[in-house]
């Protein structure tokens, strides 16, 4: 199945979804992380928390953060989990490379690696995570339904995923707030601070055109995930789903 944010790219023009958000991130990667928390008002790192908090109870081990960006996640994940080792995957060198050198600054090169990774076709063993991340990420994916199987392929039996996604109110003010604020307010500062207004009109296409809710828990269950369930945060700014593989202790 075919989902709208899969045929959004951020450049019109020849070429796969992947390969532009790969160039789109590359190039954004300078100013990623200012412009993230000061568009989110800094909002976005209780969201953060609140998705990590979820694996609290389990104890992971061994984490696997897809789609990892800069590494904001992982970060934190590290701090407040205490894994063995974490590792982040991502189709982007530049944004992984901003993540690099913040984890040697915060000591933590020692439990977070990056690896550059399509999110579709791991090059990683089955079964093999106790728990799976996915922050501000999985709307970019080319296949929703693909990428999704993968994360569950190399899930531990019995193991978590955890996914944490921005997602458009649906509901009087806020979504008319919303609207101001993905079509004019971040196009605007997005041009004005990385010089790519195309990456900040690509970003909220794809918030509103991303499975939400009650359809996004089916979408998991159909890639084969248990115990799916999911909340809102802040209005319906962001939404948090959880899940897990069957076959451990459910």
């Amino acid at each position: 199945m075919t989902y709208k944010q899969e045929t959004i790219k951020p450049y019109a023009r020849e070429g796969s979804k992947g390969e532009q958000v790969e160039q789109m991130f590359d190039t954004i990667a300078p100013t990623y992380d200012l412009l993230n928390h000061a568009l989110s008002l800094g909002i976005d790192r209780s969201w953060r928390k609140a998705a990590i908090a979820q694996l609290k109870p389990h104890a992971p081990r061994r984490i696997l953060d897809v789609a990892t960006g800069t590494g904001d996640f992982a970060i934190l994940a590290a701090r407040e989990l205490h894994p063995e080792s974490l590792l982040g995957v991502d189709l982007s060198e530049g944004m992984m490379n901003e993540g690099r050198r913040k984890v040697r600054e915060a000591g933590l090169d020692r439990v977070i690696s990056f690896q550059r990774e399509d999110c579709l076709q791991l090059s990683l063993p089955t079964d093999s995570f106790d728990a799976v991340t996915v922050a501000y990420g999985i709307r970019n994916f080319e296949d929703l339904d693909k990428g999704l199987r993968e994360m569950l392929r190399v899930l531990r039996p019995g193991g978590h995923l955890v996914i944490v996604e921005l997602t458009a109110p649906a509901r009087f003010p806020m979504k008319q707030l919303f609207w101001l604020y993905a079509h004019v307010l971040m196009p605007l500062v997005g041009r004005i601070v990385s010089r790519d207004s195309r990456a900040y009109a690509y970003l909220p296409a794809t918030m509103e055109a991303f499975p939400q809710g009650e359809q996004m828990q089916k979408i998991l269950e159909k890639a084969g995930f248990a115990e799916v369930r999911f909340k809102r945060f802040t209005f319906g700014l962001s939404t948090l789903y959880v899940a897990q593989k069957g076959g451990g202790d459910l």
